[in-house]
């Protein structure tokens, strides 16, 4: 399985970015795609995943209202839309796929214990967004 991300940029905040994240190797159906996020100095942390083949999406609380992912399946890649962007949505993003079918993920975002890092792997090459205020 290989994941790449790509998209990233400058933006200041309140403006917007797409990124998208390349997948192949294998199908996804069943799968999650997950994206995440790292600051310098930080955890990775969650910030949306979508059902492969239902196209259900759960979100971070933080990216809520703000962040839309969706995919193609057709072209196997996974977008996410960001608006409004905020400073605190600095971070190299990544994109990853769940190691198990969907049906044993918890898959609710309201849960702490919700798409947790290790649910995910394959991890591709981050892209750098960086939000100037």
């Amino acid at each position: 399985v290989q994941l790449q991300a790509f998209g990233g940029g400058l933006v200041q905040a309140g403006g917007f970015l797409r990124l998208s994240c390349a997948a192949s190797g294998r199908s996804f159906s069943s799968y999650a795609l997950g994206w995440f996020r790292q600051s310098p100095g930080k955890d990775r942390e969650f910030v949306a995943a979508i059902n492969w083949s239902s196209g259900s999406t759960a979100y971070a609380r933080f990216v809520k209202g703000r962040f839309t992912i969706s995919r193609d399946n057709a072209k196997n890649s996974v977008h996410l839309q960001m608006n409004s962007l905020k400073p605190d949505d600095t971070a190299v993003y990544y994109c990853a796929v769940s190691k198990m079918r969907v049906t044993a993920l918890l898959w609710d975002d309201t849960q702490d214990l919700a798409f947790r890092l290790t649910d995910f792997g394959s991890w591709g090459q981050g892209t750098q967004v960086t939000v100037s205020s």
